[in-house]
């Protein structure tokens, strides 16, 4: 089922602060896939801190929606895309 940018950035939203799983596409056969904290919404794109990293990264609604980023509650959630 496709949603909506609007939906995507709501479900982020609500769930700020929650840990999540991240698989991300960077280009030809580079997946990367770690575990982050959601930190920060803005209506263009969203921020989650990497503690393996102790850095922060970014992505924008457009990811989700494409699959460039798929996100994963942690614990047993269900899939936010």
């Amino acid at each position: 089922m496709a949603r909506s940018l609007d939906q995507i950035r709501e479900m982020v939203r609500q769930h700020r602060g929650s840990r999540v799983s991240y698989r991300s596409i960077n280009g030809r056969r580079k997946v990367e896939q770690k575990e982050g904290i959601i930190t920060e919404v803005y209506p263009s794109l969203f921020t989650l801190y990497v503690e393996s990293q102790c850095s922060t990264v970014s992505f924008s609604y457009a990811d989700v929606l494409t699959r460039e980023v798929v996100l994963e509650l942690l614990p047993g959630h269900e899939r936010l895309a």
